[in-house]
């Protein structure tokens, strides 16, 4: 790595909804699935910073990794992406409006300006993807180390 280069870690979660049926909980779960399917792969897209690639999800029953809750889990390494954040999340948020969700979290590392935590929440039993309003709340922390001259 270069010493121009500037590392930027993405990770987070997001959360389903733990209630209803086992009907509707395939239905949500197919639901967000696809949306995660929709995202264009990082091979052929021309802005690869949030592609299908960098999601997983366990399978849809408790032997596969969901009792009540899917969780949705992603990942990614990136090269200063904090300049392209606001556009990270853009899109970040346009998926989020097409799925079933009660709480969403994004952890951004970076090294230049800290570790980043960017959390949403469902204001009632949870977010449909009919909803079109979305909150986020964002944390920042610092850590910088000083070395004292004598």
């Amino acid at each position: 790595m270069s010493s121009y280069d500037q590392e930027s870690i993405v990770y987070g979660i997001i959360r389903d909804i733990p209630a209803g049926g086992e009907l509707e909980a395939y239905r949500r779960r197919r639901t967000n699935w696809s949306a995660v399917q929709e995202l264009p792969s990082s091979l052929d897209d021309d802005w690869p910073f949030l592609s299908r690639e960098m999601f997983s999800m366990p399978g849809p029953d408790v032997y596969s990794g969901t009792y009540h809750t899917q969780l949705v889990h992603f990942a990614a390494s990136y090269n200063s992406i904090e300049y392209e954040w606001e556009r990270w999340i853009s899109r970040f948020e346009a998926m989020l409006r097409t799925m079933y969700w009660s709480s969403v979290t994004v952890h951004l590392e970076t090294e230049l300006s800290g570790k980043h935590t960017f959390s949403w929440e469902s204001t009632e039993s949870g977010h449909n993807p009919n909803d079109s309003e979305l909150k986020m709340v964002c944390e920042w922390e610092r850590e910088s180390n000083f070395s004292h001259r004598r």
